[in-house]
């Protein structure tokens, strides 16, 4: 594992359930999301090196509000990565969908430190249009002045597929979605490294 891979701290920072409890900017920020169930945080745990540092569930639609990570990495760079709520999830009730949605493109659209989407999907079921809204949406012009956002999607739970099907089943996500996608697994850490490239580079680090 190469230093710009390897992280030397991570620690929680803050959660808000609302814009106006976001806390200050004060590093680059790279945000994940995906529908609910997908792997986000067992992939931020595998990124981060941590086994517990972002909660892990098995009940869909578990995280409520946007979590906010620092990180450094072994050769001094840090930033924020930042846990979007999952979306998707039918047995929520309309109000409560409606303003997650808000809380998620205030955010995408509005944060002035926010570089890039990590927009992730389960290999097995490819891009839904869920995560083609939120592509659509990372391209929509921001709210405050920056540079354009860079995305990614990351195709999880790669070992769950035969060797055979995986590089069929990449390719046609990539024809779906449009942009760059990279293949991932958590319980490998399959594409670990390739991933935290791609976000140095997203990030400008």
């Amino acid at each position: 594992m190469s230093d710009e891979a390897r992280v030397r701290a991570a620690e929680f920072r803050a959660g808000a359930g609302a814009l106006a409890e976001l806390p200050p900017p004060l590093s680059v920020e790279v945000a994940f999301a995906g529908r609910s169930n997908v792997g986000k945080s067992s992939l931020l745990n595998c990124l981060l090196s941590r086994r517990n540092l972002v909660r892990v569930s098995s009940t869909p639609g578990c995280t409520r509000k946007i979590g906010f990570y620092a990180a450094e990495l072994a050769d001094g760079a840090r930033m924020t990565l930042v846990d979007l709520p999952g979306y998707g999830f039918a047995r929520r009730s309309k109000s409560e969908r409606d303003a997650w949605a808000s809380l998620i493109e205030g955010y995408l659209l509005g944060r002035a430190t926010l570089a890039m989407v990590v927009a992730i999907v389960d290999v097995r079921r490819g891009l839904e249009d869920d995560d083609r809204d939120l592509l659509e949406l990372c391209a929509s012009k921001p709210r405050v002045t920056r540079p354009a956002l860079q995305t990614l999607v990351v195709a999880t739970k790669l070992d769950k597929l035969p060797a055979s099907k995986q590089k069929l089943e990449l390719a046609k996500a990539r024809q779906a979605a449009g942009v760059p996608v990279l293949g991932f697994s958590a319980e490998t850490a399959l594409g670990r490294d390739e991933l935290w490239r791609k976000i140095r580079g997203g990030a400008g680090l």
